[in-house]
């Protein structure tokens, strides 16, 4: 293994600009997946500490907090609440945290950019588009519990909540056009007639 960069320049600059922009805002997303499951818990920490001791200053409360944990560690725990009843909800998320981990670890690892092929490139798009996918619908469930946590008296918007998983797509992957579209499609074809 040398580094990272040399003197060696990309045979497909533009589809690894690309590539490299999708896995950025993907990464984006995945942090903030993150970020709003451990708000979830400490926020259904908070409402079990209230009803524990309703007499409790909100100063001791947040300080009987537990420190926030590793994401795996969070949604086992999101589980044990009355938040999430559905265990749906629960297979959507760990679907989504087994995508932000690939999205974390391996979103942007194509090998050495100036070796990386347009196929190779492009076949890890799709995976790459089937980690987001994942990740939108976990996100999607946390984020309408974050939407009951700061607006209680408020409906779900139902419109924005069904436009999500595309949105997301769109925003992750729309500069790449139909590529992966029909890159998908290859890559199913040839699984089928093998």
């Amino acid at each position: 293994m040398g580094w990272s960069l040399g003197y060696l320049k990309p045979r497909e600059p533009r589809l690894l600009d690309a590539l490299f922009l999708s896995a950025g805002r993907a990464l984006h997303l995945a942090n903030s997946f993150e970020s709003k499951c451990q708000y979830v818990l400490r926020m259904a920490h908070l409402a079990e500490a209230s009803e524990a001791d309703p007499v409790m200053g909100l100063q001791e409360m947040i300080a009987s907090l537990p420190p926030d944990k590793m994401l795996g560690g969070t949604l086992r725990d999101l589980s044990n609440t009355s938040l999430g009843s559905r265990p749906s909800d629960f297979d959507l998320l760990d679907g989504a945290r087994k995508a932000r981990n690939f999205i974390a670890h391996e979103g942007a690892s194509i090998g050495t950019i100036w070796g990386a092929r347009r196929e190779a490139i492009l076949e890890h798009a799709v995976r790459l588009r089937a980690a987001v996918s994942d990740l939108a619908s976990g996100d999607n469930v946390v984020s309408q519990w974050c939407f009951h946590i700061d607006e209680p008296n408020d409906c779900l918007p139902r419109l924005l909540i069904d436009a999500y998983p595309v949105m997301v797509d769109d925003w992750v992957f729309g500069h790449f056009g139909g590529l992966l579209d029909a890159e998908d499609e290859s890559s199913v074809g040839t699984a089928e007639t093998e």
